[in-house]
């Protein structure tokens, strides 16, 4: 979902040599990068604790676009955050920003614990995307400008690590509180303890040098760099910090103030019209292939497979976090060798791959659900019978499918064989309690499958196909495909799209399931990737290893791509050139 910097091996490598001789920088670097952590954590958190919260109230359980709400609220939230935390940045300080954004987080965390009322978990949701938003802007930042620039990609690269590691801590927090009293007040309200880690350790930690610098605090911004270079380098940074402050105020004196007149410069230049359409048709793509459906509402699409256990939902959902985590490392190790360009269209090939396969898979667990028995849909007695089933005209050909789709029914299976014909109740908590209390299963949001394993199987492989390429790559490319000085403007326009594109995504999924089912939904979002991989295919050029000239040049003149034949044929054209 989320990345920003990227650097490559050689950088890492020289990133553990210096901050093993100065360990000054990295407790500058994790300490902001908490505040990715934040990030992460928020984003996965909140898909194990909605089993929960729906169990609690009733009302969020029956109306699935307040289960969207309270997912998507936090995107809303961070939608607002990240296009303040800018402003709050460069006016208030990068350390002030990130210790604002704590307490913001840390008090919608202590909301959502506390919360007697769905509207007041949507209160909450709607804090901690504020603060997610303003520490997204605004830690990268903070990292970038108090790190050696030898090293500066690799220690901002820790921040995008730290997302994806707060993705996987969520799944594991929630499993470890399934059991306890509150279960999703405890897995929304930890959040607030990180939030507080960080609050104080930015208490004693200095504020960036470059933003010192700017507000001509010359000496303190000097004191800082003392602790981080070596003495014999100090006065070389301070002369590169001089030259570079001077050259961004002369840069804000071309463009001119305030965010309108830099968008219509930006607007107004042909090189950074091509560059938006690369940049923003990535970040849209990256959205629209459905992941942060996955992220957001992972233990729910295991439950659509047929795994009806909450904790088995959420072991199952760790697995696919785990995946995520790890393709973003192979993401840092790989992309410069491979290319930006042909990790995305390898990884979109691969996504729609595993997509068509899961509505194959749901297609196929639908066709195949139990039947609904009439002996065991009165076996509870009294009014218990779904009213959907006693009323219908067809009853004998009903399946755990059709009970699932009429409003406020359960499907309760027998306790020896899950697959075998079973009820069909009313979706009221007693009765849910009286059809476990016999030892049975009940399902609510998918029906008893013996395809639910593969659906899990190609979760998998999505996150695998998706990570490392469509996950990391379209940061990569925005930070990339923009002249320096617009570099700011298209990388916010971009930014704001992602957070937007990932808020329809986000509070639609569920309202999608329920009017086209699962297999159509992830067709859907098949498409969606198709459609992609095409306009990638023909907007966005490669970037890999082009000084910002070159990219500036490639886009001046008008990317067209070639086929791989075609380019093999130009290619051996040079070579036999040069050889001559």
């Amino acid at each position: 979902m989320e990345g920003g910097y990227h650097a490559d091996r050689t950088e890492f490598s020289d990133c553990w040599k210096i901050t093993w001789r100065t360990p000054y920088i990295m407790r500058l670097a994790l300490s902001a990068g908490i505040g990715g952590l934040l990030f992460g954590y928020d984003t996965g958190v909140i898909s194990g604790a909605l089993l929960y919260i729906r169990e609690d109230f009733d009302e969020v359980d029956k109306k699935t676009w307040l289960q969207e709400t309270i997912v998507s609220m936090a995107v809303a939230g961070a939608i607002v955050g990240a296009a303040i935390g800018g402003w709050i940045s460069d006016s208030f300080g990068r350390k002030k920003s990130i210790i604002g954004a704590d307490i913001v987080f840390f008090a919608g965390a202590i909301v959502m614990a506390a919360a007697p009322a769905p509207w007041v978990i949507i209160i909450g949701r709607i804090l901690v995307g504020l603060g997610v938003g303003m520490a997204s802007m605004t830690s990268p930042l903070y990292i970038s400008e108090s790190s050696p620039a030898k090293i500066r990609g690799a220690l901002v690269s820790t921040n995008a690590l730290l997302i994806t590691g707060g993705q996987f801590l969520s799944y594991i927090i929630n499993l470890l509180f399934t059991k306890a009293p509150g279960t999703w007040r405890w897995m929304l309200g930890v959040a607030g303890l990180p939030a507080l880690i960080q609050f104080f350790l930015m208490m004693s930690l200095p504020e960036s040098p470059r933003w010192l610098y700017r507000k001509n605090k010359v000496d303190e911004a000097r004191s800082i760099l003392e602790k981080i270079y070596p003495a014999d380098q100090v006065e070389g940074e301070m002369k590169a910090l001089q030259d570079s402050v001077e050259a961004e105020k002369a840069e804000d004196g071309e463009l001119g103030d305030g965010f309108i007149p830099r968008l219509r410069g930006a607007l107004q230049n042909k090189i950074v019209r091509r560059g938006l359409l690369a940049g923003v048709t990535v970040q849209i793509t990256q959205q629209f292939v459905g992941i942060n459906t996955v992220l957001y509402y992972s233990p729910t699409i295991v439950q659509f497979a047929g795994f009806a256990s909450k904790q088995t939902a959420l072991a199952l959902s760790l697995v696919t976090s785990g995946l995520n985590f790890v393709g973003s490392m192979i993401s840092m190790g790989f992309v410069d060798k491979y290319g930006r360009r042909r990790f995305m269209l390898v990884s979109l090939v691969g996504i729609i791959i595993c997509l068509c396969a899961l509505g194959g898979v749901f297609f196929k667990a639908a066709a195949t659900a139990p039947a609904v028995s009439n002996f065991e849909s009165t076996h509870f007695g009294g009014n218990t019978t779904c009213p959907a089933y006693i009323s219908a005209p067809n009853a004998q050909s009903w399946s755990c499918m059709t009970c699932l789709k009429s409003p406020d029914c359960a499907f309760c299976s027998i306790s020896t064989n899950k697959l075998l014909p079973g009820a069909c109740l009313a979706a009221t908590p007693e009765i849910r309690d009286s059809c476990r209390a016999e030892k049975r299963t009940w399902y609510s949001e998918g029906c008893p499958s013996r395809f639910g394993f593969l659906a899990v199987l190609f979760l998998g492989l999505y996150i695998i196909c998706y990570s490392p390429g469509m996950g990391s790559v379209p940061w990569i490319v925005n930070s990339e495909i923009y002249p320096l000085k617009y570099r700011g403007t298209g990388g916010g326009i971009a930014a704001v799209t992602n957070w937007s594109a990932n808020l329809l995504v986000s509070e639609t999924f569920l309202t999608l399931t329920n009017a086209l089912g699962s297999a159509w939904t992830f067709l859907l979002f098949a498409g969606f990737s198709a459609i992609g991989f095409v306009v990638i295919f023909f907007v966005v050029p490669e970037t890999k290893g082009l000084p910002f000239e070159e990219v500036e040049k490639l886009l001046e003149k008008g990317f067209k791509p070639e086929l791989p034949c075609c380019s093999r044929k130009e290619d051996g054209k040079k070579n036999q050139a040069s050889s001559n």
